[in-house]
């Protein structure tokens, strides 16, 4: 049996399911390892994401014609040979999922972990629900891996993430709300759903639901209105911009991206810390080549 003070200074490694999106740089600078989710055009082949398929040829098969992609999660076997070696290091594990509203992952990874812990005993393995998808995910992951930096233990840090998951949001628009659709995750955004030429869809993602905000006409006018979304939530929380960290989340639109930038970096009165996130085979199979948003999420150093 371990003493109390050796399993307090264990060290833990961090994962995440492939859904976070984060760039290829921060996940190297901060050594979170991922968990891939994978994707099929034609029910007979399926690739690993980002494994044995790019962002980049997934978008250009998505939009090469009538093509239906459909995404499937980690199975537990899949968390169980990432967590394994960990364990094996002595390492305890702290894994990030997909909102489990949205996905089984979460579930993959919790079903590993009871496998896991009766092989391990003395191996702490929290699975966190992250409540978000892509860059609201990814920001929370960051978060947890910069507190793993700071120092802060195992148990900290998921106490941390409780109240932190609560403050992260995505402000986006579509293109179209076709890949929502076709993949069955529509729910209440059908409200926005309409028939008018050029009607671009905006949503927010809040706790694991996608809410829907508005349609406006134009796509110039929906990156406006995203910011706008933005502006209009720490006008009516009250809480301070300054105390949260920022990013833009594109698909394939990079001048689009430049531009919500651009717009949002003025806003805030800085430059934004981090790169822009690419939304992956995950969620991009069902937002579209055409989704762009905003993430934000407060910074560990202003929660108790």
């Amino acid at each position: 049996m371990q003493t109390e003070m050796e399993v307090e200074m264990r060290t833990y490694r961090i994962f995440s399911d492939s859904s976070c999106d984060l760039p290829d740089i921060l996940l190297t600078d901060y050594r979170i390892e991922l968990v891939p989710f994978y994707v099929s055009f034609d029910q007979v082949n399926y690739y690993k994401e980002n494994v044995d398929i790019s962002k980049e040829a997934f978008y250009k098969t998505l939009k090469s014609g009538d093509i239906h992609a459909v995404t499937f999660l980690p199975s537990a076997n899949d968390y169980i040979s990432r967590f394994k070696p960990a364990l094996k290091e002595g390492c305890d594990i702290l894994c990030l999922c997909l909102s489990q509203n949205l996905s089984g992952s979460y579930q993959s990874a919790l079903n590993a972990k009871q496998i896991l812990e009766n092989q391990y005993p003395d191996s702490k393995i929290h699975v966190i629900d992250s409540t978000q998808a892509t860059g609201g995910q990814g920001l929370l992951l960051l978060q947890l891996a910069a507190m793993q930096k700071a120092g802060f233990t195992l148990d900290e840090a998921v106490r941390k993430a409780g109240i932190l998951k609560k403050t992260a949001r995505i402000m986006f628009t579509l293109d179209t709300l076709e890949y929502l659709s076709k993949g069955r995750r529509i729910g209440k955004v059908i409200s926005l759903a309409k028939d008018f030429l050029d009607l671009k869809p905006l949503i927010q993602l809040k706790e694991s639901e996608l809410i829907p905000y508005s349609n406006v006409r134009g796509r110039k006018k929906a990156l406006d209105k995203v910011l706008a979304m933005v502006s209009e939530h720490f006008h009516e929380t009250g809480e301070n911009p300054s105390e949260y960290e920022f990013c833009i989340l594109d698909a394939t639109t990079e001048d689009d991206a430049d531009y919500l930038q651009r717009k949002l970096e003025t806003y805030l009165g800085r430059k934004l810390n981090l790169p822009v996130f690419r939304i992956g085979v995950t969620i991009g199979a069902y937002t579209g080549p055409g989704a762009i948003g905003i993430c934000f999420i407060k910074h560990y150093n202003y929660i108790q």
